[in-house]
């Protein structure tokens, strides 16, 4: 299956590098400008549409797997970039692409109103678009009839009353499950986390490939599944009231932001060095950080907006929540252990 894989990615290099033809931007030219971006990316046509109309420019989405799998065509490509700008790298990997000297640094105007705390890299080569926290979230009804409160830290996951109850993502395989396990490094230390998990493992915790496996196949408030606990986003409230069959009064699911208990994801964005656009790239990085592309992600990607000044939708404001203390880890701590602290959770918990 990875010789396949790899075959893949091989082809898609060769495919996208020969329709790469734009000539070199003179002036003011419009141009159309290849967006580089993860499967999950969402956004609007009108929010497109505003962005050709300010500017001339269009814009081309290539959807490329997940963050890491981007990243990695990324750095493959490197020498002969497939777009022009990237966006959907997340903190757990931005290492990565800043180690390969992928961007180009461009201090956006724009950065002026974006959260301070989420200008994670001091040479703007990557800059952030939108963030996420990776929370415990649970199905209101189950817990109430199963007579139990709510979780209020990591710890009270260990607690034999909540044995069988909850469902995680592995590290290896999935952005949330690894997020999770980050956020229990930061709680526990690199020398407690591993105690913490064997207590999880003996207490029944399951351990699904991905998010849409542990929450719409194992999340009892989202499936038939018969897990009330699961790790998803502090946004998937929201999420359950946005796309219910019927108005709802009150979110289904709540999410657990007690200080320590969420992990932050922040996506960022970066103009690809090598390419021929840079001034209208520079263009489209200064849009994504302004308040009309800001304030359209959250009901297409389910996200935070980096920008200070972005409304966010009603059903956010209601039924959201963020968390005052996540966890937080650098990119360069995340990178020089990640692959160590993924190996020692695979030996304890699924091996």
């Amino acid at each position: 299956m990875k010789g396949i894989r790899l075959l893949s990615i091989v082809l898609l290099l060769f495919v996208l590098g020969a329709c790469t033809g734009a000539e070199p931007e003179e002036g003011n030219t419009a141009v159309s400008l290849r967006l580089m971006t993860h499967d999950s990316f969402d956004i609007s046509q009108a929010t497109l549409d505003a962005f050709t109309a300010e500017t001339g420019h269009t814009v081309e989405i290539v959807r490329i797997g997940d963050a890491g799998e981007l990243v990695n065509t990324a750095v493959l490509a490197k020498d002969a970039p497939l777009a022009d700008v990237l966006f959907g790298v997340d903190n757990t990997f931005l290492s990565r692409a800043l180690e390969n000297d992928i961007f180009v640094p461009y201090a956006s105007p724009q950065l002026a109103n974006i959260i301070p705390e989420l200008q994670i890299d001091p040479e703007n080569r990557a800059l952030p678009v939108d963030f996420g926290d990776v929370c415990l979230n649970y199905d209101n009804a189950a817990l109430a009839e199963l007579g139990l409160a709510p979780p209020q830290s990591l710890a009270d996951l260990a607690d034999p009353a909540y044995a069988n109850l909850l469902v995680v993502q592995n590290p290896a395989t999935s952005s949330p499950g690894l997020a999770f396990l980050l956020a229990t490094i930061e709680q526990f230390g690199e020398e407690g986390y591993l105690d913490f998990w064997q207590q999880l493992k003996q207490n029944g915790v399951l351990v699904t490939n991905g998010w849409s496996e542990a929450y719409y196949g194992e999340f009892s408030a989202a499936s038939a599944g018969t897990r009330p606990l699961v790790v998803s986003y502090a946004s998937s409230p929201p999420a359950e009231v946005f796309f219910a069959e019927e108005e709802l009064s009150e979110a289904p699911t709540t999410a657990v932001v007690a200080p320590g208990t969420c992990f932050r994801q922040i996506e960022l964005v970066g103009i690809l060095r090598g390419t021929t656009q840079e001034a209208a790239a520079q263009q489209l990085i200064d849009f994504m950080l302004d308040t009309t592309f800001q304030e359209d992600m959250p009901l297409h990607m389910f996200v935070y907006p980096a920008n200070i000044n972005a409304a966010l939708p009603p059903v956010f404001a209601e039924f959201g929540a963020i968390a005052q203390e996540p966890a937080t880890m650098s990119y360069e701590r995340i990178s020089g252990n990640r692959e160590q602290w993924v190996r020692a959770w695979s030996e304890v918990v699924v091996r």
